[in-house]
């Protein structure tokens, strides 16, 4: 169904959207966004006397290099999100061709659940115990935004077929 096939499109067009958006925000407000990085990986404002402080990352230059990973992720899943959205837009009316597509868009929203999954529920709230901190901790906001790609990848992948 075509409807069907549109909602898709739109929908992986949405979280490149928003993946590009996050990423640019992330270099045109580096310094406020990299504290954030910064105090995770320096495990400053987790709980006094943790025995997990052997865990910390001092070197600036790895907290500089964690920040640009987590940005060049979100501008990859952005253009493979846009470059897979206008794929599927070019062969919406037919199911064959439209399923072959899912590549680019599959591998967006892939990248999407891992890194804020695994990258930031997993490693900064679980390794760098991110969860500890009430100023620093973005649990909250990484679970919204892995249930978001999650489901639109969940909705993506079912096979389509035309009536």
């Amino acid at each position: 169904m075509i409807a069907i096939r549109i909602s898709k499109i739109l929908f992986v067009f949405s979280a490149a959207l928003f993946a590009g958006l996050v990423g640019i925000n992330n270099i045109l407000d580096y310094q406020i966004n990299f504290a954030s990085v910064q105090h995770v990986l320096m495990m400053d404002s987790v709980y006094p006397d943790n025995n997990s402080m052997w865990r910390v990352v001092e070197s600036a230059w790895l907290h500089h290099l964690a920040y640009w990973l987590i940005i060049v992720t979100e501008l990859v899943i952005a253009v493979l999100g846009f470059w897979g959205a206008f794929e599927l837009w070019q062969v919406r009316h037919d199911a064959v061709a439209f399923n072959r597509q899912k590549v680019k868009p599959v591998w967006a929203l892939t990248l999407g659940v891992l890194l804020w999954f695994t990258g930031f529920m997993v490693i900064a709230g679980e390794w760098f115990l991110m969860w500890q901190s009430k100023e620093w901790n973005a649990q909250q906001a990484a679970f919204r935004f892995t249930v978001m790609f999650l489901l639109i990848l969940v909705f993506l992948v079912q096979k389509d077929q035309d009536d």
